[in-house]
């Protein structure tokens, strides 16, 4: 176990990469111990249009560039990631608190999908020839445009992954980025584009803002021809509200409360190993972590048990390196709000059965990984997200009654089912109302299928991140279409009366032979 130690060189060096016109600073702290772990220039409204204006500028021969040169690009990235990884592990873990390991999904989402992305593009997103309307008399393509220039804004929680995620297929696709990036993630963010820049990116290309989101956001959503969200579902609303109002296209991944269903065949110790990892996976401070779980009541008392010493025996921590099994909160905001939904739940009847304390000896926001029981509706614990190390406990009698209570709420980002049969897996799976379900896993099965889509429904946000919709929410497709010379299409009366019963002859053919 190493101590944590601020790498005062590297973040200087990384910081001189944001688009920053003024001297002012805010200083960023560090999970670990608290104290500031660097400065972090401050972005303004006229720095994103300044940036936006020199990103469109180099979009142009980006995307003539073509896919080949994208590709190539891309994929020297892909390599001095992982060339880079322990770098960007400390980063990782001194920015969020979270686990080495943690970071290592971190690294490997990243470099997943970059390679996915430099190597699907061509196919997804090259011209094609369509079946014209009248074949023969007309030939179509639909080629595929890139939007220009995409507005990225991440949050803290996973910065690196969550940037790779919107970044890379904007840039596979052709356009230019301009990222806001939470002061808490910028420095991951910051070396995942050192990566890309040094790979041969543009560097106007791709350019990174800080500062207050009412200025600095809001500059970025007002020019921006696409608008990448990942954060809360109130916020997600108003940038959606601006998108609708601008006619330009977004992409939201928001708020989740999401259900684990441990049916009645689950082996009770290995579900309550695998429980521990989907809901405190950095800390629950990850949008498609666990925050509900429904048990079946004739395993109940068996997965309880294995859960509470699961948790009880984990290794909590801060420092670098792999020597937690747990880590941190990521800041005295979110250690307030776990706490406030605690005390809340705790003064309304609910029952601490693991956890439920801080501990300042490990770590200035180390809180303990606290499972509640009896959790009610007039709990702010129940409906809402914590988005922290709390997560409740509740009993089902059937397969039935767990799907009911999982749907029964305003989210659907991800959802989680345990059982020993892989069938019944799959149907309870089909009938839970989320963008994503995992079968004896809480999040990493579907979070790490980057050729998959990955998005929510209901209040979990709108449009598709990773897989082939990922790719082409970056491009507008353009239809063109000329005629052929072998046949004159009607322009009079006397033509349409003519042609009118060759083109209903054709019609009833297509329909015959199967031709959509």
């Amino acid at each position: 176990m190493r101590a944590q130690t601020a790498p005062a060189d590297l973040a200087s060096s990384l910081t001189d990469d944001v688009v920053a016109s003024g001297s002012e600073t805010i200083a960023v702290p560090t999970p670990s111990t608290g104290e500031t772990l660097h400065e972090l220039p401050r972005s303004s409204a006229a720095d994103v249009h300044d940036a936006i204006a020199r990103a469109r500028l180099a979009q142009l021969s980006w995307a003539r560039a073509g896919f080949a040169a994208r590709r190539r690009i891309l994929l020297a990235a892909h390599d001095l990631i992982l060339e880079r990884r322990e770098e960007m592990l400390d980063l990782i873990q001194l920015e969020s608190g979270k686990t080495r390991g943690q970071g290592i999904e971190e690294i490997f989402q990243a470099v997943s999908v970059t390679r996915y992305n430099a190597i699907a593009a061509r196919k997804v997103l090259r011209g094609r020839a369509v079946r014209s309307g009248i074949p023969t008399v007309a030939a179509t393509r639909v080629r595929f445009a890139p939007k220009g220039v995409a507005g990225v804004i991440t949050p803290w929680n996973y910065a690196l992954s969550l940037a790779a995620m919107d970044v890379v297929p904007a840039l596979a696709a052709g356009c230019a980025v301009v990222q806001k990036a939470d002061d808490q993630g910028a420095l991951s963010i910051l070396a995942l584009r050192r990566a890309f820049i040094d790979a041969g990116v543009p560097e106007a290309l791709w350019a990174v803002v800080t500062g207050d989101a009412a200025e600095v956001g809001e500059a970025l959503t007002d020019e921006a021809e696409y608008i990448c969200f990942t954060g809360s579902t109130a916020t997600g609303r108003r940038i959606a509200e601006k998108a609708g109002r601008r006619l330009v296209g977004a992409s939201l991944e928001l708020g989740g409360k999401n259900p684990l269903l441990v049916l009645d065949d689950a082996d009770p110790a290995e579900a309550a190993a695998n429980a521990a990892h989907a809901c405190f996976s950095a800390m629950g401070q990850l949008c498609v972590s666990i925050e509900r779980i429904y048990v079946d009541q004739k395993i109940a008392g068996e997965f309880q048990r294995a859960l509470v010493e699961r948790l009880r025996s984990a290794k909590l921590g801060a420092s670098l390196g792999f020597g937690a099994d747990f880590g941190s909160l990521a800041s005295a905001a979110q250690l307030a709000r776990v706490e406030a939904h605690l005390a809340d739940a705790v003064a309304k009847g609910a029952t601490v059965l693991v956890g439920g304390k801080a501990r300042p000896d490990l770590g200035p926001w180390v809180f303990e990984p606290t499972i509640l029981t009896g959790v009610t509706p007039e709990m702010d614990v129940y409906a809402e997200e914590t988005f922290g190390a709390i997560a409740s406990l509740y009993l089902v009698a059937s397969d039935d009654e767990a799907v009911l209570a999982a749907n029964a709420s305003q989210y659907g980002l991800n959802a989680a089912v345990f059982t020993a049969s892989p069938r019944r897996g799959q149907r309870v799976a089909d009938a839970l109302a989320a963008g994503s379900v995992n079968i004896n896993e809480g999040y990493r099965g579907a979070f790490a299928s980057v050729a998959a889509p990955m998005g929510g429904v209901k209040q979990s946000g709108v449009g598709r991140r990773n897989g082939e919709a990922g790719l082409l929410r970056f491009v507008e497709p353009v239809t063109i279409s000329r005629t052929t010379g072998l046949l004159q299409l009607p322009r009079t009366s006397d033509e349409y009366e003519a042609q009118a019963p060759l083109l209903l002859l054709l019609a009833r053919a297509l329909k015959a032979v199967g031709r959509a």
